[in-house]
């Protein structure tokens, strides 16, 4: 069934080394576009984690943000060089010594020195990045669970108003014999009454070819046809699981085209009318439908 592009997902972890929170939110959008928001130490993860997304959804503005608390250091991959500092103490006792004075090393001054300390976290923990991981599909699971309750109330809303398009598409399939015997009659009259105006001489002939020029000009049978079967292909699309979202856009923009054809060629202020009311569903249509994947 279709889901919608709009939805919210979380997935809360809590571990003894560590406890992050995935949030997901998106938007209805052409292309999917993923936007990351998470520390830089993990930038290095993103392309894995962009493929397993992709793999919950095809479309949408994704914005993802992880919360990452690490509650034990040794996960953090920072390390003291505990014998360069001790190396370079021994040497400044030693100078202090020979110049008969006492040296006390100042540890504040000893955190700034860069190259005493190695970072080890170019690459996350192990056992960290498999949470993340974890966390995230949750997270996408949570998301496409909320995307597909939404989408159901959708998809209802627009099985319902393609009842309202196929009862409308009905009442102008019913009209149209009688606005063509109105205008094959008005046909009729208008060229007896020229013809007596000038004194010429009736042709049978001449006006069976008239009538079926009119007949065939007002004629909007296939185009009520086509229509048909389109709201019959927007239903199987509506049930069908699969993605949606272009399909439905498509076919509405041809269900828009043959009715506005309807419409033009019918020249009735009745059919005009059923036309609008038409359309105006149809809008009311392809703007749920601009928030189906």
């Amino acid at each position: 069934m279709p889901v919608s592009m709009t939805g919210f997902g979380r997935c809360e972890t809590n571990d003894d080394a560590w406890t992050h929170v995935w949030e997901i939110k998106s938007v209805n959008g052409r292309f999917l576009d993923v936007k990351w928001r998470m520390p830089s130490s993990l930038r290095g993860l993103e392309n894995g984690w962009e493929k397993i997304v992709r793999t919950y959804a095809s479309r949408g503005r994704v914005d993802i943000s992880l919360n990452l608390e690490v509650l034990d250091a040794g996960i953090l991959g920072v390390s003291f060089n505990q014998t360069m500092a001790q190396a370079m103490f021994k040497q400044m006792e030693q100078l202090a010594e020979s110049r008969g004075e006492l040296f006390t090393p100042d540890y504040n001054k000893v955190l700034t020195m860069a190259s005493l300390w190695r970072d080890n976290g170019s690459e996350p923990d192990p056992g960290l990045a498999k949470s993340l991981t974890a966390g995230l599909e949750n997270a996408l699971k949570d998301w496409v669970g909320a995307r597909t309750l939404e989408g159901d109330v959708m998809v209802a809303d627009l099985l319902a108003r393609l009842d309202v398009l196929r009862d409308t598409s009905a009442k102008i399939a019913e009209r149209i014999p009688n606005i063509l015997e109105e205008k094959k009659a008005g046909l009729r009259q208008r060229i007896l009454d020229m013809l007596a105006s000038v004194g010429a001489e009736y042709s049978e002939d001449r006006m069976l070819q008239e009538v079926a020029h009119l007949t065939d000009k007002l004629d909007v049978s296939e185009e009520l046809t086509r229509l048909a079967a389109h709201l019959d292909r927007l239903r199987e699309v509506l049930t069908a699981k699969e993605d949606a979202g272009k399909k439905l856009d498509f076919l509405l923009q041809e269900t828009f085209r043959e009715i506005n054809t309807c419409g033009n060629k019918a020249q009735d202020t009745a059919v005009s009318r059923l036309v609008v009311d038409f359309k105006a569903e149809l809008e009311r249509c392809r703007e749920q439908v601009q928030n189906i994947e």
